[in-house]
């Protein structure tokens, strides 16, 4: 996703002017969402709205480790087994 040509403002917020703001209302409203960013959308340069992160919302669940913890392992998967294979080949 492409970043806005946001600048920061007064209190470290980020202001956006609303044109990019429609353009790109989706992607920002994320990075308020994942990281707490806050930002003030302006209409010809004066702040008319500010969109900040839901007090107590958390972030969305990381997709990593979300299995942790549901598959066993049983026995040595390492050693060779002691039974032959019969291979299947198209061949036959």
């Amino acid at each position: 996703m492409k970043k806005t040509k946001a600048e920061k403002g007064a209190g470290g917020r980020k202001q956006i002017p609303a044109g990019e703001f429609k353009a790109r209302c989706l992607g920002v409203m994320d990075r308020v969402r994942e990281r707490g960013e806050e930002y003030v959308i302006t209409k010809h340069g004066k702040p008319v709205a500010r969109l900040v992160p839901v007090p107590g919302a958390e972030p969305p669940a990381s997709p990593f480790g979300w299995m942790h913890g549901s598959a066993t392992i049983n026995g040595d998967i390492v050693e060779p087994i002691d039974v032959p294979w019969e291979a299947v080949s198209d061949d036959e």
